[in-house]
């Protein structure tokens, strides 16, 4: 990223919101004299990516002009660092020592419903849910697709995990997995590629009930 954007999410960050003036100030403590011409270019920018909220007015205790402050969106905090892979990997540690194999694996099965459930896939013919989930699985980091072989069945590819650093030291996730996928289509899912086996992806025979 453009190093005066990302000073100016380190600003938003810091302040929790600014007007185009307090940033102005703080920007030139950092990089040197900047118009607030250019801020405002920046700022729109950052709004195009999604990364900085629409401008708000600022109650003011006084009469005067309103302020319009600028603050970031949840989607920013990804471009700042993070040790989620950390804590989810110490935390099913700390599970796995401290209930046994079959407590863990359904508390992980209860987490693979609850996505599918919030993922509302209609219940429609199979190309069209499988349309969905790889929507859904794209939106959460999976990297997936689907295709239909010359004999008529159903493939569904995940070439990224979205928690392979969690992954590699619990593959009680990969059977999460597995049962995400099941409830996302509806129908019986056999696995028959798997990354852990270094191959290219993970894929999933899709047995169709309807």
């Amino acid at each position: 990223m453009q190093q005066t954007r990302r000073h100016i999410l380190e600003i938003l960050k810091d302040r929790k919101e600014a007007t185009i003036d307090e940033i102005v100030e703080a920007l030139s403590k950092r990089i040197g004299k900047i118009t607030a011409v250019t801020v405002r270019h920046h700022l729109e920018i950052l709004r195009g990516d999604g990364l900085v909220a629409a401008p708000t007015v600022r109650r003011r205790s006084a009469p005067g002009r309103p302020q319009y402050v600028y603050s970031l969106t949840p989607q920013a905090a990804d471009y700042f660092p993070n040790n989620y892979q950390g804590l989810a990997s110490g935390l099913l540690s700390q599970i796995k020592d401290q209930l046994p194999p079959a407590q863990v694996n359904k508390i992980l099965d209860g987490l693979a419903s609850s996505m599918a459930g919030d993922a509302m896939i209609p219940d429609a013919p199979l190309d069209v849910r499988l349309d969905h989930v790889v929507t859904y699985l794209n939106g959460n980091g999976y990297a997936a697709s689907w295709h239909q072989t010359e004999s008529g069945e159903h493939i569904l590819s995940v070439s990224n995990c979205p928690y392979e650093q969690v992954s590699c030291s619990n593959p009680e996730l990969c059977k999460m997995d597995e049962h995400l996928i099941r409830n996302l289509i509806g129908s019986p899912a056999q696995r028959i590629q798997w990354q852990m086996d270094d191959q290219e992806s993970c894929a999933f025979l899709i047995k169709n009930h309807q």
